[in-house]
């Protein structure tokens, strides 16, 4: 069994305890399940760096808990860096989040959130909203195309926006649908962890102008952002270069300032 089948597992059975827990009348009672959704897509069409930078303690090939990552001072400084928006990991088991990682960062952070896991089911979307999203992740490897029809169009309902995710051009059939905003290309391949950003330069000339164009993974220097922007990529999301440096907000601070440098 691979990382990603052990995850789905996992995921399936943490799914299933949260629905006895705390029915959707629960969490549509949430206070940030009322509160005013920011566009993500609108953020990065008229920004200059295009930077999404994430928040999570580890991964199944990394482990960031050396630095003892203090979730208040890293997200802050996120939005004092000029991040176009934050990613939260949420999943427990394999990336070591929490739901209330999302909700701590909704009160400190005022641009878009993506809610990161591993949806699949609808409860999860609504779930999302509660915890004070603006985004959903719907990954294409995980999901029929009915699924993430259904699910694009249950998010759309909420006022959520949808990144839809491939990690290959055998994927993007699935997600060419009406209700997905933006198209991420996951650069790491998830059933083996391993990471390569020509993937993104692969598939980008597939992707139809009307998705806005994100590139995930591996992005480790500005200079693959300038090289990514020249294959239509409008959005970066950066996750394990900035969590495994001791000062992740130092490093998108960098990052972003050397963006915008190039323009």
């Amino acid at each position: 069994m691979n990382i990603l089948d052990k995850i789905i597992r996992y995921k399936i059975q943490e799914i299933n305890s949260l629905k006895i827990k705390y029915a959707v009348s629960d969490l549509e009672s949430r206070k940030n399940f009322y509160k005013e959704t920011s566009s993500l897509k609108k953020v990065l069409l008229r920004s200059n760096s295009g930077i999404i930078a994430e928040f999570k303690r580890k991964s199944p090939s990394k482990n960031f808990m050396k630095y003892k990552p203090n979730l208040e001072s890293i997200v802050s400084g996120y939005e004092i860096a000029g991040a176009c928006g934050i990613s939260i990991l949420t999943d427990f088991n394999f990336f070591g989040g929490s739901q209330i990682d999302l909700i701590k960062s909704r009160n400190i952070f005022d641009g878009p959130i993506l809610r990161k896991d591993f949806i699949l089911d609808e409860y999860q979307i609504i779930e999302s909203k509660s915890l004070g999203a603006d985004v959903i992740l719907l990954i294409a490897s995980i999901l029929s195309k009915e699924k993430i029809n259904a699910f694009a169009k249950l998010a759309k309902e909420l006022n959520l926006e949808v990144l839809a995710e491939i990690h290959n051009k055998n994927e993007l059939d699935k997600v060419l649908i009406p209700n997905v905003d933006m198209i991420g290309v996951n650069n790491r391949n998830l059933r083996l962890f391993q990471t390569n950003i020509d993937t993104s330069k692969t598939i980008a000339s597939k992707i139809p102008e009307d998705f806005l164009k994100l590139s995930e993974s591996g992005i480790e220097n500005y200079e693959s952002v300038i090289q990514l922007r020249k294959y239509g990529y409008k959005g970066f999301l950066i996750g394990g270069y900035f969590m495994g440096s001791k000062d992740p907000a130092k490093v998108a601070t960098q990052i972003i300032k050397d963006i915008k440098d190039e323009n």
